[in-house]
């Protein structure tokens, strides 16, 4: 059996980054809840880009119906806990790495121990885990540990970075406390992850009562590069980091790119039309 050398299967990497910025990379610990489809993405593409420690958690196990854009899920995988499944697959690219496994998910329970020691924060969450996603978010914040989330929304990546300095956290940006009802934390979710509908000319078939939605492979790996990409620009020290108010789309589509931003989050009265027409279109 061939011996892991960490410098050898990293080197590539030099030039992109420095030897002594590689060895921050390896030091530093990431929290991903959610090992489904952008989730467990994320896991390989930063394991590839050389870090080792991990909290990663998810309760669920594979279906047929995840094929289509979860790295995990084959035929031989389906009834198999992904969590433990995709701590299997960083094992056999890095055999060093430290992953501490949480496979009943995160809770109030166990979020403090999820988050401890740890350095950034990628969201990894299904789309309509709206409720756990904000105990994620603020819990984090909360921690002084930078958030980011990158989102396959149809044929593009929707991202949104969170600096714990700034006023911004899930419930200022969404604009959403505990008397939201689910539907509209959906919404305003949505609306807040992607200010600029790239995606609405195309993009069919959301039921948010079914918790049904498209999905795209394409997608899912543009989310993993551009969080890996963040992720260095944040614990490198790279100085032009995009935090909330800002957001990012970029929709290969239909070829645009925007990075603008959002004032005042949702609270904006053009955010607040958006969500009322968007109530009227997914609310089914």
């Amino acid at each position: 059996m061939t011996k892991f050398n960490y410098k050898e299967a990293f080197q590539r990497n030099l030039g992109l980054v420095g030897e002594e910025e590689q060895e921050i990379i390896k030091n530093t610990t990431i929290a991903i809840p959610g090992m489904g489809g952008v989730g467990g993405s994320h896991l390989i593409a930063l394991v590839r880009q050389g870090f080792e420690k991990f909290h990663i958690a998810d309760m669920d196990e594979y279906e047929v119906k995840n094929i289509n854009r979860q790295y995990g899920a084959t035929i031989k995988t389906i009834n198999k806990s992904k969590v433990l499944t995709m701590k299997e697959r960083a094992l056999e690219i890095n055999p060093n790495c430290k992953i501490k496994v949480f496979e009943k998910g995160i809770n109030k329970e166990n979020i403090d121990i999820f988050l401890e020691h740890v350095d950034i924060s990628v969201d990894g969450l299904d789309f309509f885990e709206v409720d756990i996603r904000r105990l994620f978010y603020n819990k984090s914040l909360k921690k002084n540990i930078p958030l980011i989330t990158a989102g396959p929304i149809g044929f593009s990546v929707a991202s949104l970075i969170f600096d714990p300095k700034s006023k911004y956290n899930f419930d200022t940006y969404f604009d959403i406390d505990d008397s939201t009802k689910y539907i509209d934390k959906l919404l305003k979710f949505g609306a807040g992850l992607t200010p600029s509908l790239l995606q609405r000319p195309y993009i069919k078939k959301i039921s948010l009562k079914e918790k049904k939605g498209p999905s795209s492979i394409g997608a899912v790996n543009m989310c993993s590069g551009f969080v890996v990409i963040q992720t260095l620009k944040i614990i490198l020290d790279w100085k032009n980091v995009k935090y909330v108010p800002y957001y990012h789309q970029f929709d290969v589509r239909r070829d645009k790119y925007i990075c603008k931003k959002n004032y005042c989050g949702n609270k904006n009265p053009i955010q607040k039309i958006k969500i009322m027409v968007a109530k009227k279109l997914y609310n089914k």
